[in-house]
């Protein structure tokens, strides 16, 4: 199956199909340097597929974890297209996770003004999410996503046969990001989580948040407004995970930062959906820490910080709060914790 992401001279094919990795000599234009960033929790043969397609490849693998979203590791991969006389018409290759797709396009936006660059997620949850939109970024000072761009992807190739090997954990983090599309935009896809077992129908769960994320970037690529709605769950989940991370997952910490910014009915439907898809639903991270993380938030603004409200699913709104009424929030779901 091929989803087209629709934006003009920038638009893009994104294949999802089982067995797809194998077809990336197909799929993308490797005829010339390709840089291939992958990170110590990928499978090797995953990269070496795509290493054998390539005309001239270059394979650099960085630590996984969100350790490797950083300066330091954006400097190596751009060091390690200098020198291997990388020129404009060249590209780089994204397989793994969100931190190994934000960190290879920020690199490919950057280097010569810019090259082609191709995402081929290996997670749920970077599946379902950060692999399409063009969001790239490290991390600064202890914040997530500070310093980054805008580069979409020249194609995407999604091949669920390659959440095969990832841990139950990990599946269960992605669906958090999945859920979050259903909560905000699709009540019939809200009801898979529902009434049905997401881990059974993967491809279908992958499908739905796919295209409801495509649509939402069509309409509003830079995040002037509309698409502020896929940070349902962020703005406290961000301070969560920077809080507690490397202890809780993004897709956790998202998942628990969507709790307080829902209705009391919708929260009470959604506690049985977590215990089904194995995500946290309390957090011991201090009232006065989470206050702090979000004050540093790139949502934070002096009008208050931007946030995304679910009260039924299918719809939302977005809004501005203060950082005590967010902690007020917080506090409500997850108690007092100062």
């Amino acid at each position: 199956m091929t989803i087209r992401m629709e934006l003009g001279e920038r638009s893009y094919p994104i294949y999802l199909e089982s067995g797809a990795l194998g077809k990336a000599g197909e799929l993308f234009d490797l005829r010339r340097r390709v840089l291939i960033v992958t990170d110590g929790g990928v499978p090797p043969e995953y990269a070496r597929t795509v290493a054998k397609a390539a005309e001239d490849p270059v394979l650099v693998t960085v630590p996984a974890g969100e350790g490797s979203k950083s300066f330091d590791k954006l400097e190596e991969l751009l060091g390690a297209m200098l020198e291997h006389g990388f020129t404009r018409h060249d590209c780089a290759v994204a397989v793994g996770g969100g931190v190994v797709g934000d960190l290879t396009g920020f690199a490919a936006s950057l280097y010569m003004r810019g090259i082609d660059f191709y995402n081929i997620p290996t997670t749920l949850l970077s599946e379902v999410d950060s692999s399409i939109g063009g969001k790239t970024a490290v991390d600064f000072r202890g914040t997530k996503n500070t310093v980054g761009t805008f580069w979409q992807p020249k194609a995407v190739l999604i091949d669920p046969a390659a959440l095969a090997t990832l841990p139950r954990r990990q599946l269960s983090a992605g669906m958090a990001e999945a859920l979050k599309m259903s909560l905000t935009s699709d009540a019939e896809f809200f009801r898979v989580f529902e009434e049905e077992d997401p881990f059974l129908c993967l491809p279908r769960v992958i499908e739905g948040a796919l295209r409801i994320k495509k649509a939402v970037v069509e309409a509003d690529e830079r995040e002037a407004g509309f698409r502020k709605i896929l940070n349902f769950g962020h703005t406290l989940g961000h301070a969560i995970e920077s809080v507690l991370s490397p202890d809780l997952l993004h897709g956790e910490c998202v998942a628990l930062g969507m709790l307080p910014m829902c209705s009391e009915a919708l929260r009470r439907r959604l506690i049985p959906i977590y215990e089904k898809l194995s995500l946290p639903s309390s957090v011991s991270a201090p009232s006065s820490a989470i206050r702090e993380a979000m004050l540093h938030d790139k949502k934070s603004g002096k009008g208050g910080i931007d946030a995304v409200f679910v009260d039924e699913p299918g719809t939302c709104r977005i809004g501005t709060e203060s950082a005590d009424a967010l902690i007020q929030r917080y506090e409500s779901v997850f108690g007092r914790k100062r």
